[in-house]
């Protein structure tokens, strides 16, 4: 073998493990990204999930406004994306404790029972109008002494949660709510989630967090412009004065 042939061999052999160690690698982080996001969702491997969602109001059996079919659709490609499945189900249809699945839970307590649930045992500092059909305070959150009102299709809120069982360590599943004034707060929410978990995940890893957000000018941008107003695990799961819980404001 001269020179120039084993030059040549050597040039491949090279080429060669430096492509394989590249793939490595790759597939290294790919795998360890995987598994960041599999333990933040809560979703090893042919898991199971749930979506659990509120129905129209004043709208037929098991009809699902628009943008919660959207934001539905944003949390199933999520959970694929783990390798993991998910089973939509009615509010009024889950009848089970939280921590064995993960749970996607959307919609406010007014058309959700199970978030009003959640609310009532999870975040008792939330207050959520529930009372005034209509007005500026319909629908109006009460957070840490802090009023946030509907301004429809202008300033709109939304609650964003992760919270796990207590008791039941790395083994618990967590439950994502998806608190919002309007549906397409919700799937505001949801895209603001999809987009950030990575970053969430650095600040807060598998713990349980409450964030508050604001959805700006729905009406020209939809669900695009989405503000963090402040994290307020803290207030949230401070139980709200009698008087405050009582009116549900």
């Amino acid at each position: 073998m001269n020179d120039d042939v084993r030059n040549i061999v050597l040039g491949v052999i090279a080429a060669g493990v430096s492509a394989a160690l590249g793939w490595l690698a790759r597939t290294y982080l790919w795998r360890r990204r995987l598994r960041r996001k599999q333990a933040f969702f809560g979703l090893p491997d042919h898991s199971e999930s749930l979506l659990v969602v509120n129905r129209n109001a004043g709208g037929p059996e098991l009809s699902v406004m628009r943008h919660d079919v959207f934001a539905l659709l944003e949390l199933s490609a999520l959970i694929k994306d783990c390798n993991a499945h998910a089973r939509v189900v009615a509010h009024d249809a889950t009848q089970q404790g939280f921590g064995e699945r993960t749970e996607f839970c959307l919609g406010g307590p007014s058309s959700n029972r199970r978030m009003a649930a959640h609310l009532s045992s999870l975040l008792p500092g939330v207050g959520v109008n529930t009372e005034a059909e209509s007005g500026p305070e319909a629908g109006a959150f009460h957070i840490g002494g802090e009023d946030y009102r509907v301004e429809a299709g202008r300033s709109e809120y939304v609650l964003l949660a992760r919270l796990t069982a207590g008791g039941r360590g790395e083994e618990a599943r967590p439950v994502f709510l998806f608190c919002g004034q309007r549906a397409i707060t919700n799937q505001a929410a949801t895209r603001y989630l999809a987009r950030g978990h990575e970053r969430l995940t650095r600040k807060y890893g598998s713990g349980s967090f409450v964030l508050l957000l604001k959805v700006v000018n729905s009406q020209a941008y939809g669900p695009d412009v989405v503000e963090l107003v402040a994290d307020v695990t803290r207030a949230a799961r401070t139980p709200l004065p009698e008087d405050a819980a009582a009116t549900g404001s």
